[in-house]
């Protein structure tokens, strides 16, 4: 029987490792903001998302939830038809959030708040039951992943530090400002998690009332580092599993140059990112395996072809082109900007947001500050392309005797040079 005391203290201390690292690698803020951002910060004060306080509470609720550790009483079949019944839970909230958001890019629908009453009600009971079990999945998830990790070398006394950490939870959201006479980001501010898109809507009307020479746009981002690591909300037991040791593996790999240094360059970024990629997926797929196997046959879909065939080329372009429709509604709004025309432009945003709507496409609101966040993400996909860092890390995996020799061989590297000359020795 293992020692509860000893458990507990290596995880404490290694939560205070981490965070040691966190601080160090916290660099100082720029000068105070201009007024204007001043007066957008004091507007929107009341819905700002406080880091601070969520890092405090969800450290202290899982330091006291690993005192109580109550999964002990479950055994491997109870523990993972728990985890499964509460991504159960994730997958009805989703839907019913989405029932929600529909209603309000419906054109007709009169009163958004109205029709989805009943379905706002549902979401807010599912979401009191998801706070109540997610401490648990949480926990359980997080000692299938330990004990993977150990089978790969990792861990110190059976303790692995850090302490893999991570909880699901509703992402901030982000409050995007541009001026109406021009496309571009002058403010952005995380808010609190959860709104709804009639909480959304009235915050960009009220702030485009208070700022009328600005176009605001409030939107759901992907993630954010954090410890605990802060999880994106899934049904996908394979993606969650791969996504709980991928941010494990940036917490491990805070504590040496290529975590500490993440932002140094893109070489860094990405040696790190593809690093913690492979962990991930290694990890990922060994939980099925180990713990999920019994529950769903698991099956990837085969990657798109890098060419279409003339056949499936003429197919594809017969169908709504998302992109191309997109491209054609940033260039014609820059257009209409640089000539002066502000209500011509946002009249025409409208227009095109009905039109994607009939499409398909739930697009709630197309203005200006959308065309400043979403334009800023310009990659295509397969980004990485030609880029020589994916295959030398690839290498490196295949090169390492086990994971954790392999996250140690890339810990002290930067960049590619130093990559490349370590495996040619």
């Amino acid at each position: 029987m293992k020692n509860g005391w000893l458990d507990n203290w290596g995880r404490i201390a290694g939560i205070a490792l981490l965070l040691l690292g966190v601080m160090l690698s916290v660099r100082g803020e720029g000068p105070p903001p201009q007024d204007i951002k001043f007066r957008l910060s004091v507007a929107t004060t009341h819905r700002a998302f406080n880091f601070i306080t969520w890092e405090i509470e969800s450290i202290a609720r899982k330091l006291v939830f690993g005192a109580l550790n109550p999964q002990r009483f479950m055994d491997a079949d109870q523990r993972a038809r728990f985890v499964l019944d509460y991504l159960g839970q994730v997958r009805d909230a989703r839907q019913l959030t989405d029932e929600i958001s529909r209603a309000y890019s419906n054109l007709e629908i009169a009163d958004p708040a109205g029709a989805t009453r009943e379905q706002q009600r549902a979401l807010a009971d599912l979401r009191a039951q998801m706070q109540r079990s997610g401490l648990i999945a949480e926990a359980i998830l997080g000692e299938q992943v330990s004990s993977v990790l150990r089978s790969g070398g990792f861990g110190a006394l059976a303790q692995i530090l850090p302490p893999v950490s991570s909880t699901f939870t509703p992402l901030p959201y982000l409050l995007v400002i541009s001026p109406r006479e021009i496309i571009q980001s002058t403010y952005q501010r995380p808010l609190v998690a959860g709104l709804t898109a009639a909480e959304q809507d009235a915050m960009e009307q009220e702030l485009e009332s208070l700022f009328p020479e600005k176009s605001a746009y409030v939107t759901g981002i992907g993630g954010l580092a954090a410890y605990p690591a802060m999880l994106l909300e899934s049904s996908s037991i394979d993606w969650v599993s791969d996504v709980i040791a991928h941010e494990w593996a940036h917490h491990y790999l805070v504590f040496y140059p290529l975590g500490f240094y993440y932002d140094r360059s893109g070489e860094t970024r990405t040696l790190n990112e593809t690093a913690a990629s492979l962990l991930g997926e290694w990890a990922g797929q060994e939980v099925i395996l180990r713990y999920y196997m019994p529950y769903f046959r698991f099956t990837k879909r085969l990657p798109n072809p890098l060419t279409l065939t003339e056949e499936a080329a003429a197919t594809s372009q017969a169908h709504f082109d998302f992109g191309a429709e997109m491209h054609t509604t940033r260039v014609t709004v820059d257009q209409l900007l640089d000539e002066g025309k502000v209500e011509e432009a946002e009249t025409y945003m409208e227009e095109r947001r009905r039109y994607f709507v009939a499409n398909g496409y739930q697009i709630r609101r197309l203005n200006q500050a959308y065309f400043a966040f979403h334009g800023a993400y310009a990659s295509a996909p397969g980004a990485a392309g030609a880029d020589p860092i994916g295959p030398a890390v690839r290498l490196a995996w295949s090169l390492s005797a086990t994971p954790r020799e392999f996250l140690r061989t890339l810990g002290p590297i930067t960049t590619l040079a130093a990559l490349e000359a370590h495996i040619g020795e």
